[in-house]
C-alpha cells in the first residue's frame, strides 16, 4: 500500500447556521453539502453558499447528472435540485447505519460506517447488487477515473483510501492531519477531492495524488 500525507489545498466554512457537514457532492459547478435539515450549494470559486434546500440531510449526498440523492435516516431521497422536490424514496441498505453516498456506472454506492462495507445498489429499488468489504470504518465514498475511494474515520485515524473495487484491498492511503475528520467525500472528476468536515462545519479540498497545482 502506498501511504502519503494528504495535501489540503482549500478550506471552506464554517458556514452560518451549519453545525456539521455530512455528505458532499459536486454537480460540475457547485459543491452540495448536507447539514442535517438542509442541502446547501457552495460555489467553490468564491466560497459563498448560493442557496439551500429544506430537506432532511443526515449523511451521504450524490448527484447523477440530473438529480441529487440524499441519505435521510433509513432512506435515500431523490431530489430535483431546481425545485427542491423529493421525487422518489428508496430504503437505505444499512437501515440508518449508512454514511457515504456516490453515483457511478448507473448505480448508487453506499458506505456502511460501522459495518465497514460499501454497497452498490439499484437506484430505483434500493436492492443491493454487490458488497465490498473494507477493514476500516467507512464514511464518504467516491469514484474517480474508475478508482474507488472512501473516507476513514476510526479513532485517531482519518484518511482517504483507494481500494480495489473487487477485493477491498487497500491500494493507497492519504493521511489527514490529527483532528481533521472526514465525513462526506466526492471528487470533482479531475484533480480534487471535496471532504466534509463533520462537526468542524468545514469542507476541505484535498489534491488528488500526482496532480500539480
Amino acid at each position: 500500500m502506498k501511504r502519503t500525507t494528504a495535501d489540503i489545498i482549500d478550506e471552506y466554512g464554517p458556514f452560518p447556521g451549519v453545525d456539521a457537514v455530512h455528505g458532499v457532492t459536486f454537480d460540475g459547478e457547485r459543491v452540495w453539502f448536507a447539514s442535517g435539515e438542509r442541502l446547501n450549494a457552495l460555489d467553490p470559486q468564491s466560497g459563498k453558499t448560493l442557496r439551500s434546500i429544506d430537506v432532511a440531510a443526515h449523511a451521504g449526498t450524490a448527484f447523477d447528472g440530473r438529480h441529487l440523492f440524499q441519505i435521510a435516516e433509513n432512506r435515500i431521497q431523490k431530489i430535483d435540485p431546481q425545485t427542491g422536490r423529493v421525487l422518489a424514496t428508496i430504503p437505505a441498505p444499512g437501515g440508518g447505519g449508512d454514511s457515504g453516498l456516490t453515483w457511478a456506472e448507473g448505480s448508487l454506492w453506499v458506505g456502511q460506517y460501522r459495518d465497514r462495507k460499501i454497497h452498490q445498489i439499484d437506484p430505483d429499488t434500493g436492492n443491493v447488487l454487490r458488497t465490498i468489504e473494507s477493514n476500516r470504518f467507512v464514511t464518504g465514498v467516491t469514484w474517480l477515473d474508475g478508482e474507488l475511494w472512501h473516507g476513514v474515520w476510526e479513532g485517531e485515524e482519518n484518511a482517504l483510501r483507494r481500494i480495489d473495487s473487487q477485493t477491498g484491498e487497500v491500494l493507497e492511503q492519504l493521511d489527514l492531519p490529527a483532528g481533521v475528520n472526514v465525513s462526506g467525500l466526492e471528487s470533482d472528476g479531475r484533480e480534487r477531492f471535496f471532504c466534509g468536515g463533520a462537526r468542524s462545519g468545514r469542507i476541505r479540498t484535498v489534491r488528488r495524488p500526482g496532480k500539480g497545482r
